[in-house]
């Protein structure tokens, strides 16, 4: 039976499929205007670290951005870190508590060329609209600098509550290095020890909206956000022990807060391009994730949230070659070669069809295509580790390619990003990122 749907499979996919130019051609991203008219359009990845997957990702969102009118890139990255990239291609100053971005694990993730040629891109356009596009984190991890954040803001703005934000957040100031920690114990004595405080600021910032907005609603909004996040963050590290479901939906949940909250601060003309990984953005109502695991994600939530017809959901995938990985977290990244996709993967069906590059529309695509790519396969999903030897188990979950994604855009053959090297490394970031952030 394999035998026969490895062979009559790929050939629907074959007709069904639109080659790609090559990435570097004007017209790649022309075949995505059919997108053009969704509110939101999410952006997937099938590893955190291939450079197809970032040079595609851009050439799709600026197209979006040029003929299509989107005013928003979020992208799973901290919501800090990506502050600065926002505050960079809109010309706004830095606040003094700010952090170099990008400096902490997996660095590659977002400071690789690919996605420097992107931010420097939004820099230029910007310069030439009378509506900049903004930039935007969706994710939770880099407590401390929100916290920083928080109390910078509060410092300008309200120095008594200033006060009380030192001191609330002071309950986490043990945790500092490894807010993971903090987790354990305050599981271990049943309650969270530092959940209330971290609460109440979050309460107060919104109650006093009225006024602390009047003057500068992005500053506003940029202080609101850190608070969400650090009260998330709090939240999340107790989750952890509780089981990956806990915390994985709070993550995501978080995630699509985050994406309503900017979609409302934009107005009525609100149209968003995301980043983020295949896990993330692919429905998890059709994965092994949502029907085994009980966990959904940002795709599933957005999806309900704004209405099928607003949402696309655009997967990406591919077979072999490379790609910038390490062992395991906080390990050193390496260039890795990705093995051959497996024999029931969707991955090799792909790879069978003979298009090197291509989109596949799954709402446009032949019945029997659809048809075929519904019933339930293995997909490979890497992150930002990847274990080759033990791939089926760490890498490889059953799925609805045709019920989880809108569309499918496939490179047969990829490679690793081109990292960057940090401040960390050379004391500075001025020779080493876009325009010196």
């Amino acid at each position: 039976m394999l035998e026969v749907e490895t062979r009559a499979i790929p050939e629907m996919i074959a007709r069904s499929a639109e080659p790609l130019p090559k990435l570097d051609d004007p017209a790649f991203a022309d075949a995505f205007d059919r997108f053009g008219g969704a509110q939101v359009v999410l952006l997937g990845e099938a590893s955190h670290g291939t450079s197809e997957f970032y040079l595609a990702r851009a050439a799709i969102t600026r197209r979006l951005i040029e003929r299509h009118g989107f005013n928003l890139v979020v992208v799973e990255a901290d919501w800090p870190d990506a502050a600065a990239i926002d505050r960079a291609i809109r010309g706004k100053p830095a606040p003094p508590e700010a952090e170099t971005p990008f400096t902490r694990f997996p660095t590659w993730m977002w400071r690789n060329a690919e996605f420097a040629g992107f931010v420097e891109w939004l820099r230029d356009h910007n310069q030439s609209v009378a509506d900049p596009v903004s930039f935007h984190g969706l994710d939770l991890y880099n407590m401390n600098a929100s916290i920083a954040a928080v109390i910078g803001y509060l410092e300008r703005t309200d120095p008594e509550a200033a006060g009380d934000a030192r001191r609330r957040y002071g309950c986490l100031k043990p945790w500092k290095e490894e807010p993971a920690v903090y987790g354990a114990i305050a599981r271990s004595e049943g309650f969270g020890r530092c959940e209330e405080g971290v609460v109440q600021m979050l309460r107060d910032l919104f109650a006093r909206e009225p006024i602390y907005a009047q003057d500068n609603p992005d500053a506003f909004l940029d202080a609101a956000q850190n608070a969400r996040l650090v009260a998330n963050a709090e939240a999340y590290y107790r989750a952890m022990y509780h089981g990956s479901a806990a915390s994985w939906n709070l993550r995501d949940e978080h995630m699509a807060d985050t994406l309503q909250l900017l979609l409302r601060w934009k107005g009525s003309q609100a149209k968003a391009v995301v980043w983020a990984h295949n896990s993330h953005i692919g429905d998890a109502r059709f994965t092994d994730m949502g029907e085994s695991r009980g966990e959904w994600n940002l795709g599933q939530l957005v999806r309900e949230g704004q209405g099928e017809a607003a949402v696309r959901l655009i997967g990406f995938g591919t077979h072999t070659g490379t790609v910038a990985a390490a062992d395991d977290w906080d390990e050193p990244m390496q260039i890795k070669r990705v093995n051959p996709s497996r024999p029931d993967s969707f991955e090799r069906l792909m790879h069978n069809s003979g298009v090197p590059r291509f989109l596949l529309d799954l709402h446009g695509a032949d019945a029997e295509v659809r048809k075929a790519l519904t019933e339930g396969r293995l997909e490979r999903y890497i992150g930002v580790i990847y274990r080759p030897d033990t791939e089926r188990w760490s890498h490889y979950s059953e799925a609805s390619l045709a019920r989880q994604y809108d569309a499918f855009v496939w490179f047969d053959e990829t490679r690793a990003v081109t990292a960057l090297s940090g401040p960390e490394d050379h004391g500075s970031s001025d020779d080493t990122w876009p325009f010196g952030l």
